[in-house]
């Protein structure tokens, strides 16, 4: 019989998550997830497989911890168009008070070609949908109420607004302009 594992998984993926985050799938060494978890190459194989099985470990770690801050604001009182200001700009706060402009892992790793197998493109799609849904939703009930125009259907408008927020998410990556990010938003909000 084997040892029992003495580590726990949750920090230990948590801690990887970190690192893949910061340097992308391809950039991250065993080494450094040996460092961040504090685990031997041994102990990482044996529970995860290998550098992937880890890194859809993390994926799935983030789709639970990642949208939490969104679906928070989303689901808050108040109008529809208050709610998304929020979301977009949180959104801004968080990628400009980041000093490694991680941006968010989701999206990371949609576009991280070296990373990216079919398993990885379904955590990403899963995030993605849940968004959408989420937002759908709101579209719907603010069209109801008047606040939204009605000439896109609410999935369109959905749509349109999370490839608006996606594309905040890219541009918070490369750019100390908030003024510039915060155009993108009364834009996007105008155009709803």
């Amino acid at each position: 019989m084997g040892r029992p594992r003495e580590f726990d998984d949750t920090a230990a993926v948590d801690a990887a998550m970190e690192v893949f985050w910061r340097k992308g799938y391809e950039a991250t060494t065993t080494q450094d997830l040996c460092d961040s978890t504090g685990l031997g190459r041994g102990s990482l194989y044996n529970a995860f497989g290998s550098k992937r099985g880890l890194y859809e470990a993390a994926l799935r770690r983030y789709s639970v911890v990642g949208p939490q801050g969104q679906l928070e604001i989303l689901e808050r009182p108040g109008s529809v168009k208050e709610r998304l200001r929020a979301l977009m700009v949180w959104c801004v706060d968080v990628d400009m008070a980041d000093p490694e402009r991680k941006g968010c892992l989701a999206i990371n790793a949609a576009v991280d070609a070296s990373g990216r197998t079919s398993e990885i493109a379904e955590l990403a799609h899963k995030q993605f949908v849940r968004l959408e849904q989420t937002i759908c939703h709101l579209m719907a009930v603010g069209q109801s109420t008047g606040e939204l125009s009605t000439e896109r259907s609410p999935l369109q408008a959905a749509r349109f607004f999370q490839s608006a927020y996606y594309g905040l998410r890219v541009l918070g990556k490369v750019t100390d302009d908030r003024a510039a990010l915060l155009d993108v938003i009364e834009g996007t909000l105008s155009a709803l």
